[in-house]
């Protein structure tokens, strides 16, 4: 079942959000902008700035993880910046 990689984005919280899901990028976008418990449900204006379709809900998954260990700004940055998934 393919699934996306997807990076979001708080202007009003400057922050970034990275994760991963099996639904469409639409309806995971409105689950994270409503108010509900959790990081995301603090604010109500995160925008979709990067994503990657991967072929497996594993293989999004482990792309999350991978992400999320580099724990620099300015790599995801660098990533969303370029618009390739190698990078």
């Amino acid at each position: 079942m393919p699934a996306i990689f997807y990076i979001l984005y708080s202007a009003s919280m400057n922050k970034h959000y990275i994760g991963h899901t099996t639904e469409t990028l639409e309806e995971r976008i409105h689950k994270h902008n409503s108010n509900h418990q959790g990081f995301t449900g603090k604010k109500s204006d995160w925008k979709s700035i990067y994503f990657e379709v991967h072929l497996t809900k594993r293989d999004a998954y482990e792309r999350e993880r991978q992400v999320k260990k580099w724990k620099s700004r300015r790599l995801i940055e660098k990533l969303i910046g370029s618009g390739h998934p190698d990078s």
